[in-house]
């Protein structure tokens, strides 16, 4: 019974450690920096070590950027292309929502630019001269929208790096990580911590024939150690192993996770439609990611055009009359601030949450039709590196309650 509750007490605080604390807590601790560096490599990813401080953060939050590239390699980069996820949205309904962000703004950002870049010519132009330009800028909308929607949708795979997308999200909101394998295994979770009296109680009972048989004082620390280890080692092993369903008589062996894949494969999809691969996310990595100057560079490329519709049999007029070289500058700041207000809306809420359930539908399919070995390793393979805490923790706590036990109840 007492190996029983410790079992309990390994998993449930193995578990707790795997998620939390969000943050590092701890203290730094002059010198430890250069002492890491010098440390075997599992050591070092300890969390914390490298950073100078003794105390812990969740190997899962702790790992967050290391997670987010697995995950992409592993799961996300197996279930679709950025070319595939953005052919699942709708062109259209994102071109109507900019236009109606834009419709509402585009005379004040006409006028912003006009004053900016030729104030003394806007000032002499005669008003209804004015009311002609705005009325033209505003008539070529529409097709500066679709310019810079279809210019995506055609270039979307040079791009958006989803990989960095991924990492920097995951990154920056280290508790989603958490959430991805809190929402997806929450049962394989209690699931193994209640296994741990399970595991605890069947070990122990060779733990009285073994001290029994070795009536040493030191037995029962060393037996905590090896159930401690041993308890964690197969609450893992039942979430994942086997990968393949195994017979054995009538009864059939196969990992806990891997008996829910449908199920799992709507829960990851929500989380990862919802709240990782978003249009808003998209965006935001394309408007500010490694590949941005190759965005400009292809929507002004597309838009200069539309903006010189826009001045129409005029254009040469305008500019023998203002000069070529501000001509030239007001085109260039109307394309630029084109493309930023272009882009900007698709952080919308509204628009994410309409757009989201068609990658949902897409994820939850694809993961659905994973093969059990690529299924498994979308999680597993994240934190695999670091499962040695988990048994190593485990043994500690074994240790402990070896010494506990001994002071108890004695030898």
């Amino acid at each position: 019974m007492f190996t029983g509750a410790i079992g309990y007490v390994i998993n449930w605080t193995g578990l707790w450690m795997l998620f939390n604390p969000i943050r590092f807590v701890g203290i730094r601790v002059p010198g430890i920096t250069r002492l890491a560096r010098i440390l075997p490599r599992k050591l070092q990813g300890i969390p914390g070590i490298m950073h100078g401080g003794i105390g812990w953060q969740g190997i899962i939050p702790s790992r967050a950027a290391k997670m987010g590239s697995i995950a992409v390699d592993k799961g996300i980069a197996k279930l679709g292309s950025p070319g595939e996820f953005y052919e699942q949205l709708d062109p259209e309904k994102i071109a109507e929502h900019i236009l109606l962000d834009a419709d509402r703004d585009i005379r004040e950002i006409v006028e912003g630019i006009m004053r900016r870049e030729h104030a003394q010519l806007w000032r002499d132009v005669p008003p209804q001269i004015r009311e002609a330009v705005h009325a033209r800028v505003r008539a070529q909308l529409p097709a500066i929208v679709r310019s810079i929607t279809d210019g995506i949708g055609r270039n979307i795979d040079q791009l958006l790096d989803v990989k960095l997308m991924v990492i920097r999200h995951l990154e920056s909101n280290p508790a989603l990580m958490n959430r991805i394998f809190t929402d997806v295994g929450q049962r394989e979770l209690r699931l193994m911590v209640n296994f741990g009296f399970v595991f605890g109680f069947v070990l122990g009972i060779p733990v009285i024939f073994v001290t029994q048989a070795a009536p040493y004082w030191w037995m029962l620390p060393i037996c905590g150690v090896i159930v401690g280890w041993a308890t964690n080692l197969l609450g893992m092993q039942l979430i994942f192993e086997p990968v393949q369903p195994r017979r054995l008589g009538s009864l059939t062996l196969h990992g806990l996770f891997l008996r829910r894949q449908p199920e799992v494969a709507e829960v990851y999809a929500k989380i990862v439609a919802d709240e990782i691969v978003t249009l808003a996310n998209m965006g935001d990595q394309m408007l500010h990611g490694p590949r941005a100057d190759r965005l400009r560079q292809m929507l002004e490329t597309a838009v200069r055009p539309t903006v010189d519709q826009a001045t129409g049999r005029a254009r040469a007029a305008v500019r023998v009359a203002i000069g070529a070289h501000e001509y030239d500058t007001i085109r260039e700041s109307i394309t630029v601030e084109a493309v930023d207000y272009a882009v900007a809306p698709l952080a919308d809420p509204e628009l994410n949450r309409s757009q989201s359930a068609a990658i949902r539908t897409l994820l939850a399919a694809r993961v659905r039709a994973l093969p059990s070995s690529d299924f498994v390793e979308m999680l597993r393979a994240a934190i695999k590196e670091d499962e040695w805490m988990l048994y190593a923790h485990g043994a500690l706590l074994g240790f402990a309650a070896g010494l506990v036990h001994l002071g108890i109840f004695g030898a």
